[in-house]
Formats: C-alpha cells, sequence, structure tokens
C-alpha cells in the first residue's frame, strides 16, 4: 500500500482505526467516516481502508481474507462503485483537505 491510511474498518475483527493525524477534521466528518467504514467493511466483509496517495486522491481499498472463499470481488467493485457516486462530494473535500493542509510540498 503506497499512502497515507486515513481510516479503515475490519469486518473480520470488528475494528476500526482512524489516523491520529488527521484529527483535525470537524468531528461530524470523523464519524461519517466511521459509519462509512463500518458499514463498507461489513458489506463486503472484508477490511476496507481509506487511503490518501502521494497525488492527494483519495483512493477506497479493500483487503479480503485470504481463507475468505465467499469474498464476491465483483460485488464489492459495485459496492465501492456506488459508494464513490454517494460520497462524491465528500471525498472531493476530503480530498482539498489533504492537498492544503497534509501534503508535505503544500507547506
Amino acid at each position: 500500500m503506497d499512502g497515507k491510511v486515513l481510516c479503515g474498518a475490519s469486518a473480520e475483527q470488528l475494528k476500526y482505526y482512524f489516523n491520529p493525524e488527521f484529527s483535525r477534521l470537524p468531528e461530524a466528518v470523523q464519524q461519517e467516516l466511521h459509519d462509512i467504514t463500518v458499514v463498507m467493511a461489513d458489506r463486503i466483509g472484508a477490511t476496507f481502508l481509506m487511503v490518501f496517495v502521494p497525488d492527494g486522491s483519495l483512493r477506497l481499498e479493500v483487503v479480503p481474507d485470504e481463507a475468505d472463499f465467499g469474498y464476491d470481488e465483483i460485488e464489492t467493485e459495485l459496492q465501492i462503485r456506488a459508494l464513490q457516486e454517494e460520497k462524491e462530494e465528500l471525498f472531493a473535500q476530503l480530498e482539498a483537505f489533504y492537498r492544503a493542509f497534509m501534503m508535505e510540498d503544500a507547506r
């Protein structure tokens, strides 16, 4: 994985992670990110991550459990595309925040 993890959730371990480097994000945004990642991890049955890549884009990544033979890659891709459409504005704002406040060359 090449980039900086914003947040993620694991369906198998029932855990959520939020990178404290992004604590400047408003509490409401942090809560929305929590809700998105936990629901997506549960829907797809895998670990779901939101990662900023070096150019500042937000990438949605899935890490399936290698032992889960029921993992559906096609359904996962459909779920991610639907999420990207539904949360397009939020993701664009997160990318703008990252580029303005978090990228080293922005300073």
